[in-house]
């Protein structure tokens, strides 16, 4: 029997086609053990569903005591009879089957709605757009509802965790730009599933950041390597990947190829991808096919030098939307005997707690400063601006940008790495390289996703333990920028041939 296409379906599409094809098709003894982090996701957001859905002050209608078949058939009575909001739905026609948390009655008709734990929108605020994995979902229901005759138009709405109701409407054009459409983007993900679930269409596995928290990592990443596949070369994605495969469907075939034979003027043969990114490529294929490779330079870094050094990292839990620590090594002179990690934490998952611990690191940096400031990535300098949105009694908008001005403040992934190294590693993170480098967690699973799962445990528990292992994480973090920061200073210097 072929399966239907689900509305979760299509969510794990978005991310990654082959998910669905190894859902659908792989062997379950290759599945990984359940990441813990994504079964917390799973239990706050059905957690976030029913403290909604208790606090409705209206009518509804709620089916979520019924199973399958059964539940199907109340879907449809209760849309026959006219119920004003349905809870808890499962409708189905063509072989899609969708299970929208709600169905609300427009007119004499129908529109879909999902209760979510994450905000409904994603991007900056005065540009933020739908999360096209909330549409797909979206995208589906709505399309049942139409098969069916039943549908009060093509938009639907998401209930999100701050409490706002966010429309998506599947006909508006991106922008001017952009004449593309939610319906669009929907059409595409339905038709690859179609595609997948038929066997039509043969996915392939691809490297990327959403790997770490699949169940199918284990079993995709031993398929990656065997096949020598282009994705495991940092920045070379599925899209670049599949328009380069016809030619070079190895990293050993791009690292013996002539790059230039691909390049045509200022374009290359392969769509998307210009020479300076082919060559960059080449360059990376290469490092990974040889031998006790070494990371380098592309051209010279200049860090700035101060007698005292912070190497900063920070903790966010997105799920109550809060930043529960502030850690630093602190460094004088170079001198690894003057290290010393110094932290703020909030001990409870409330604006008060998050307001002392911004308020304390912003007073210890503010003390630090003349230093230098090394972080990993945008995220403190995004996170730092949004905590002074929320409490602008702590420090100014201007104060903030000071602090991360590029002269003294150095995010060494966007600054320096991305733009002036290459590593014989798969992926840039401060993981990768700082493992690369000799470095080692005390931890024996560290991620970020593990952090946020342990604060959930301390909040729960108040056990000291799970708060150490916070903090044990956090410094082995900062401490990992550190070894990477002096690395990057004796890195040597290897022009690219062409320069």
């Amino acid at each position: 029997m072929t399966a239907f296409v689900t509305a979760a379906m299509l969510y794990d599409l978005v991310a990654c086609p082959h998910r669905v094809t190894m859902d659908l098709f792989a062997d379950p003894a290759q599945r990984d053990e359940p990441n813990p982090f994504v079964e917390l996701l799973w239990e706050k957001g059905s957690l976030y569903e029913r403290e909604v859905v208790a606090g409705l002050q209206v009518p509804f209608l709620d089916l979520s005591p019924y199973a399958g078949d059964e539940k199907e058939r109340q879907t449809l009575e209760a849309m026959q009879r006219g119920e004003p909001l349905i809870y808890g739905a499962r409708i189905q026609v063509d072989g899609l089957l969708g299970d929208p948390d709600l169905l609300r009655k427009e007119g004499a008709a129908y529109i879909a709605g999902d209760i979510k734990s994450g905000s409904g929108e994603e991007g900056p605020a005065d540009s933020s757009k739908p999360k096209i994995h909330y549409a797909v979902q979206l995208g589906l229901y709505t399309d049942i509802l139409e098969r069916k005759g039943l549908s009060a138009g093509r938009h639907a709405f998401v209930w999100d965790i701050h409490g706002s109701e966010v429309p998506y409407d599947f006909e508006v054009t991106y922008g001017k730009r952009d004449p593309r459409t939610l319906w669009e983007d929907y059409l595409d993900a339905l038709h690859m599933a179609e595609a997948i679930v038929s066997g039509s269409e043969e996915s392939h596995p691809a490297y990327g950041a959403v790997c770490k928290l699949c169940h199918w990592y284990s079993a995709c990443v031993r398929r990656l390597n065997s096949s020598d596949d282009l994705t495991l070369i940092p920045e070379l994605g599925r899209s670049k990947r599949d328009v380069m495969y016809n030619d070079l469907h190895t990293i050993t075939a791009l690292a013996k190829a002539n790059p230039r034979s691909f390049i045509e003027g200022k374009k290359t043969t392969f769509k998307g991808i210009g020479p300076d990114t082919l060559l960059k490529f080449h360059d990376r294929a290469k490092l990974l096919k040889t031998k006790d490779a070494k990371p380098f330079l592309r051209a010279p870094v200049n860090l700035p030098i101060y007698e005292r050094e912070l190497f900063f990292d920070i903790e966010v839990d997105p799920m109550r939307d809060i930043c529960y620590l502030h850690g630093f090594v602190e460094r004088r002179g170079g001198d690894s005997a003057t290290e010393r990690f110094v932290f703020t934490f909030a001990k409870d998952p409330t604006p008060e707690s998050e307001m002392r611990a911004f308020s304390e690191a912003w007073t210890y940096m503010k003390e630090q400063r003349p230093c230098a400031i090394y972080y990993y990535s945008k995220y403190e300098r995004t996170i730092y601006r949004k905590l002074q949105e929320k409490y602008p009694d702590v420090c100014s908008k201007e104060e903030v940008e000071d602090l991360f001005d590029p002269s003294h403040a150095i995010d060494l992934y966007n600054d320096v790495v991305k733009k002036a190294t290459e590593w014989p590693t798969w992926d840039f993170s401060i993981k990768t390289l700082a493992k690369f480098l000799g470095f080692s967690w005390r931890d024996t699973h560290p991620s970020g996703a593990a952090s946020i799962e342990w604060f959930h445990n301390w909040v729960e528990t108040r056990d000291p333990a799970v708060r150490q292992r916070i903090l044990d994480y956090n410094e082995d973090d900062c401490r990992a920028t550190l070894v990477l920061r002096d690395a990057l200073e004796a890195l040597p210097v290897v022009p690219r041939e062409s320069e």
